[in-house]
């Protein structure tokens, strides 16, 4: 889903500096109950523990706002492939919302 929104272009905002969680092998989608008992909602967590609360339990972040995710080092980074090229792709196809889903 493309979003019509106006933003600057991806190269503008894309930084070398930092770690994209997106585009690491750890950051795993997985689906969330909501809604009745067969819906869910897509949510993506680190598979290597760094998404962490204050208090240590496990942070998931919706889908939709995974590309937003950054760190700026982390030891766990394992690179699934080019980040820029990557992250354009993905940029096209997230949804632009929190989306209920059935099966």
């Amino acid at each position: 889903m493309a979003d019509s929104r106006d933003f600057k272009s991806f190269d503008e905002e894309f930084s070398s500096d930092k770690v994209y969680c997106a585009n690491c092998i750890h950051c795993k989608l997985v689906k969330i109950p909501m809604g009745n008992a067969s819906q869910y909602g897509l949510r993506v967590r680190c598979d290597a523990g760094r998404w962490r609360k204050k208090l240590g339990e496990e942070k998931v972040y919706k889908y939709f706002t995974v590309i937003r995710r950054t760190l700026g080092q982390c030891d766990a980074y394992v690179p699934m492939g080019e980040v820029e090229i990557f992250l354009k792709e993905l940029r096209k196809n997230l949804p632009i919302k929190d989306e209920i889903y059935s099966p």
